[in-house]
């Protein structure tokens, strides 16, 4: 029987993937996305999943690789399509951050406000860093994190509200259902990588991604996927711990583009030019804060991550409050970035304007408050 005779499986991919750095092999998009699909069924081996993730990650995965990743967590997600023309999709990792605080949790009001619905998702704790997600910051701020993707989708459709947070558990439970294996796998995996392109809720006309990055080689890895799975522009941000908050310090860059048909173009942000003047990359971690009582590995935060949570939940409604600092300028500065992708405003500074104004007039804080 020739290879193309042999029917795909889980089984026949590790054979291509785990046999060394001279004869692995590379996946077609046909070949991963049987395996993914394998990997999310309720009776998969754990041990065959593992193996194949680690080689896959060990061998580097191909585009092709990534997209049939991507869409075998496409066809088991809960996708919802909620009664706006647009909205921009909130794309943080979904271990979170544990180095400071948190502030984009309350990004998807403030857009809202901005005449823009969002969505943020994610989920309330997975590795490697097993940090402050939006779930806890959120859920510590008081909001239903666990509301159903019809409800969430709902929420982005109210007039008065339009956002809305999305959990993993609720958008796809077979995935969700893997944190165990990950945890267990202890480093990061294709899933890492293409999770925050799942999309659970879609507008009816575009959707628009914002995400981010830490290393180089992620943009145009970030940007093939975002095309991939239909978003029809998007905004990558070299952001604090690959989150979408630029540096308040220094410039950063932003690759983007305004429909898939165009190319990439890549984009120096600069807080200075937005009046942001800030000593500190990002919210910083309170000096009270006490530490965690044990850390067992290098990535772990020094403190726990309910804690960090907790802090930035108040330090978010805060900012919402129009109180400045670090938190108000992570609003501005991420706020601006879509509002002038998008058309909105004709330069950033005048982006950065708009969005002090919705927050001081309180209108993004009403809009968090109404939202379960």
């Amino acid at each position: 029987m020739s290879d193309a005779e042999i029917p795909i499986s889980l089984r026949t991919c590790i054979q291509k993937v785990a046999t060394g750095p001279e004869y692995s092999k590379n996946l077609s998009f046909e070949e991963a996305h049987t395996a993914m699909r394998e990997i999310l069924s309720p009776d998969h081996d754990p041990v065959r999943a593992a193996i194949y993730l680690i080689a896959l990650r060990m061998k580097r995965e191909t585009d092709d690789e990534n997209k049939g990743s991507l869409q075998g967590l496409l066809d088991t997600t809960r996708q919802q399509v909620a009664p706006v023309k647009e909205l921009v999709d909130i794309a943080d990792p979904y271990d979170g951050q544990s180095r400071g605080l948190p502030a984009s949790s309350f990004l998807a009001p403030v857009l809202a406000a901005a005449g823009v619905p969002a969505v943020v998702h994610g989920l309330e704790s997975i590795g490697p860093k097993y940090g402050a997600t939006h779930h806890k910051v959120l859920k510590a701020a008081g909001k239903d994190v666990l509301l159903s993707p019809e409800a969430a989708r709902d929420q982005v459709g109210n007039a008065d509200i339009g956002w809305t947070y999305i959990d993993q558990s609720q958008s796809n439970p077979e995935l969700y259902d893997l944190r165990d294996l990950r945890q267990r796998m202890v480093k990061r995996t294709v899933i890492t990588t293409v999770e925050v392109l799942t999309g659970p809720i879609r507008a009816r006309e575009k959707t628009h991604l914002l995400t981010g990055y830490v290393h180089k080689a992620y943009p145009p890895v970030y940007s093939s996927l975002a095309r991939f799975s239909g978003f029809d522009s998007a905004m990558i941000v070299r952001g604090v711990e690959g989150g979408v908050v630029p540096s308040l310090q220094q410039p950063a860059l932003m690759t983007h583009y305004g429909n898939p048909a165009e190319e990439d173009q890549v984009t120096e942000l600069d807080p200075k030019a937005l009046g942001i003047e800030q000593s500190t990359r990002a919210t910083p971690i309170p000096k009270d804060l006490p530490k965690a009582a044990h850390r067992d590995d290098e990535i772990a935060s020094t403190y726990d991550a309910d804690d960090i949570a907790e802090a930035a939940a108040k330090a978010g409604i805060a900012a919402l409050r129009g109180e400045k600092g670090p938190a108000y300028d992570s609003l501005v500065y991420a706020g601006a970035i879509v509002l002038h992708h998008l058309g909105r405003a004709a330069s950033m500074p005048e982006a950065a304007d708009e969005i002090r104004r919705i927050i001081d007039s309180g209108a993004a804080l009403a809009r968090f408050e109404a939202a379960a």
